[in-house]
């Protein structure tokens, strides 16, 4: 009898332990207060059924942040980044939700900065390379020369708005897969050009992140083997349905490796 008190004390010790760890973590989860920022990489163009309240924002219910919002549950989801947005644009009109309270936050703008959407159009509709080069080396240079600044603004405002919150900070893939023939029409040069500025706005958006303490959400790694031409493409080529979302991840990019590279750098 006296083992048998025994081991029902020592069970009822774990039982209360286990209900309590439990307790613990959703109160954890329940205590999180994320704000999405960016552009429309964030905002989920391409993954398609579009919230219908964000209007010309393009919030789709498979971006990541709506995907984070559905699996870890945060107390409090502010979802403010949108289509076509800028560095200036997520600093003028996407940081409201910021406060003392933010724990988490994400954001991906700098590629409209640069140009990047018209980068591609001169591309993909000019037959030869050269004025297509000649553009990447426009946005190229733009990089280099002022987008370090804007991050800056962008990123000093949401840490003294959020001083408490984790922020992860979300870079481009590489659109195209290379020597596979042809590509949608698109030479290896171009493809290989526009692969290198994006890795070029990459090492400035993660060189910037560092600087400010912010995480870096690494997609490079995610979308390896899966980009344009690939048998298994996370990004679409030219959506002829519906031109929006055409260079934009798809539903797989977004959970597969937007999604992915989020939760991992969010820890």
């Amino acid at each position: 009898m006296k083992l048998r008190r025994i081991i029902s004390a020592v069970l009822a010790s774990l039982l209360t332990a286990g209900l309590a760890l439990t307790s613990s973590g959703t109160a954890q989860a329940a205590g999180e207060e994320y704000v999405a920022l960016g552009d429309s990489y964030s905002s989920g163009v391409g993954a398609g059924d579009y919230l219908p309240e964000s209007g010309s924002c393009l919030r789709s219910k498979y971006a990541y942040p709506s995907e984070y919002n559905r699996q870890r549950k945060p107390s409090k989801f502010s979802f403010m980044a949108c289509s076509g947005a800028t560095t200036v644009d997520v600093l003028n009109t996407q940081l409201g939700p910021l406060n003392a309270s933010t724990t988490l936050v994400s954001v991906g703008a700098g590629g409209n900065d640069a140009g990047f959407s018209d980068v591609i159009r001169t591309c993909v509709l000019n037959i030869t390379d050269s004025a297509c080069i000649s553009r990447i080396n426009q946005a190229r240079d733009f990089a280099n020369r002022q987008l370090p600044g804007r991050l800056d603004a962008l990123y000093n405002a949401i840490k003294q708005r959020a001083p408490k919150a984790r922020v992860v900070v979300l870079g481009v893939a590489q659109l195209y897969t290379l020597d596979n023939g042809f590509c949608a029409g698109i030479s290896n040069t171009k493809r290989k050009a526009i692969n290198d500025a994006a890795d070029l706005l990459n090492s400035i958006m993660s060189g910037r992140a560092a600087a400010h303490g912010f995480r870096w959400g690494n997609v490079q790694r995610l979308f390896s083997g899966h980009a344009i031409c690939s048998d298994q493409s996370y990004l679409w080529d030219v959506n002829v349905t519906n031109t929006t979302e055409s260079y934009h991840p798809n539903m797989l990019g977004q959970r597969r490796g937007y999604y992915e590279a989020f939760v991992r750098a969010a820890g």
